[in-house]
């Protein structure tokens, strides 16, 4: 399903004239992955950043340190701020991001595993920002995290047209 996905969206992001930047937490890149698959994504994909670590989120995207004090990294907050950064960082229409917890370990009663945020902002500063709770293993929720994110941008791009 990725590939079919990232194809769709590249050729969407292109035909609006629309660029894109990813900020990847529990993905680890797996979204600019499946993205730079597709030839000719360098016309949407400006770039992305997987900032793992509370510090790294402050410097690549741009969180406010007082965001992840009190909201926690694993947040809407965090993932709205992620988005937001990234995309004024490199200069793009629409910014996408996901903060998670993958598992198998690392949950808590608020914040299960397979806990995942996922923020979009896009052209017109559209916001729009979802929590999911995905029950598979560590590779199941990173790539069911990298293909709603890339509905969501979809969504957004769908939005704009």
């Amino acid at each position: 399903m990725s590939q079919p996905l990232a194809e769709a969206l590249v050729a969407a992001l292109i035909d609006a004239g629309l660029t894109l930047s990813t900020a990847e937490t529990d993905t680890g890149g797996l979204i600019g992955h499946w993205i730079t698959d597709v030839p000719g994504c360098s016309r949407a994909w400006l770039g992305g950043a997987a900032p793992y670590t509370g510090s790294s989120k402050t410097e690549l995207t741009r969180v406010p340190e007082a965001i992840l004090r009190e909201h926690g990294s694993v947040s809407e907050e965090a993932a709205l701020a992620m988005a937001a950064g990234l995309r004024e960082a490199l200069g793009t229409d629409i910014g996408v991001s996901e903060t998670g917890i993958t598992g198998p370990t690392g949950g808590s009663g608020e914040r299960p595993v397979g806990t995942v945020w996922i923020a979009c902002v896009g052209p017109g500063e559209r916001v729009r920002s979802e929590r999911n709770v995905w029950d598979a293993d560590r590779e199941g929720n990173k790539r069911r995290t990298a293909e709603r994110a890339l509905e969501m941008v979809r969504e957004a791009v769908d939005a704009a047209i």
